[in-house]
């Protein structure tokens, strides 16, 4: 006859594999419906651009696959790509459950002041490097960008504001005073703190879903800004 004690033991062990029967089709039923995007970019500015899904930053262009790979619920998303220089590229989406859609990324040129005879070049080492960074307000790439031999971005003497941030990191800032000719490096490791897209350079729009733009004409393409 069985003791009680391995009787119930026998019996906590059925419980366990009938409950995970019972709830491993819930979890293949979520990812059925969550819609896939990916991205392709023709150049090194595409691809390393910065990518916004709603607003919210989730990294830069040819980072977006394997486990960082963009999952959406069904529903109207907007789509904005990011490059200092460059126009905004943006595209409205309306995803469908278990469907992959492609998203052909271009960058366009934008009007930019020419800088100046004399610069200063600005050096980022941060931890991860796939924090994006913004200089006295604007985006401008992504760490990975500008850390290293032989890289760095080009700035105008003088007072800048540094800003690194990342969803699910402490946004870091500081300032610098570049002289001219001088080579200013900045350094530090991003701090978890789970506040998700709490920065609101993250999510300039400062809501949660942008507003769609209005529907292009019937023959233009993308949407740009």
């Amino acid at each position: 006859m069985m003791s009680t004690p391995r009787r119930t033991k026998r019996v906590l062990w059925m419980l366990l594999a009938v409950s995970s029967l019972l709830l491993t089709p819930a979890i293949y039923a979520g990812n059925d419906v969550m819609g896939e995007i990916q991205f392709e970019g023709r150049s090194k500015i595409e691809k390393t651009s910065g990518v916004w899904v709603d607003g919210k930053y989730v990294g830069y262009l040819n980072e977006l696959h394997g486990s960082k790979k963009v999952l959406l619920l069904p529903g109207e998303h907007v789509i904005s790509v990011r490059q200092d220089g460059y126009q905004d590229f943006t595209q409205r989406l309306m995803v469908q459950p278990a469907q992959k859609y492609v998203v052909r990324v271009t960058m366009d040129k934008a009007p930019t002041e020419p800088m100046p005879p004399v610069t200063a070049t600005l050096k980022i080492a941060v931890n991860p490097n796939r924090a994006a960074v913004f200089v006295d307000g604007q985006f401008v790439g992504h760490v990975g960008e500008f850390e290293g031999a032989g890289r760095g971005m080009l700035v105008a003497p003088g007072a800048h504001k540094i800003r690194i941030a990342l969803p699910g990191y402490q946004t870091f800032e500081t300032e610098i005073n570049a002289q001219a000719h001088q080579k200013v490096e900045v350094k530090t490791d991003l701090v978890k703190d789970g506040a998700g897209m709490a920065d609101p350079m993250l999510n300039p729009e400062g809501s949660d879903h942008a507003s769609p733009p209005p529907p292009p004409p019937p023959d233009a393409g993308p949407p740009q800004r």
